[in-house]
């Protein structure tokens, strides 16, 4: 079985490749998607395509409007989402990206250090799983697709 994986989120850490690295690395048969993870290239899009805007609120305004065709069309593909809330920066995308995956049904994954639960209680309620590494997420999946359990130490 082939699912595809949206990857969303936080775009300054390596998180991203730990899960495409840990799901090869078990043979899961996954595709990955996600945003355009170059920030300038995402904040720059919509004046590099359409042309320049005099403010920045129609400059973001016109990027937020090409990302979104990326976005939404790669969420709506997707078998499962994953959502990565980093601990440097406040990721009011990720929480869109949340939102919008549990109102299309998607199952979804979110990922994020303990110090967040508070703040994303309402999103983590909308999550089947709360991961606080990448290689949680891969163990999701190898357990989701195959049915096989992550190797434990015995005690």
């Amino acid at each position: 079985m082939s699912w595809t994986v949206y990857l969303s989120g936080e775009i300054h850490t390596d998180w991203r490749e730990r899960i495409e690295r840990g799901c090869a690395d078990a043979g899961l048969e996954l595709t990955f998607y996600g945003p355009v993870t170059d920030h300038a290239a995402s904040d720059d899009c919509g004046v590099a395509i359409l042309g320049p805007e005099g403010k920045p609120f129609w400059k973001d305004h016109l990027g937020a409007g090409v990302n979104a065709i990326r976005t939404r069309s790669l969420l709506e593909a997707s078998d499962v989402v994953v959502v990565r809330f980093g601990e440097q920066y406040r990721q009011w995308n990720a929480a869109f990206d949340a939102g919008y995956a549990a109102a299309l049904g998607k199952p979804l994954i979110t990922l994020h250090p303990e110090e967040h639960d508070h703040a994303l209680k309402e999103v983590d309620r909308a999550a089947l799983v709360v991961a606080r590494e990448p290689e949680q997420v891969v163990d999701v999946l190898r357990y989701v697709l195959d049915g096989t359990l992550p190797a434990r130490p015995q005690a």
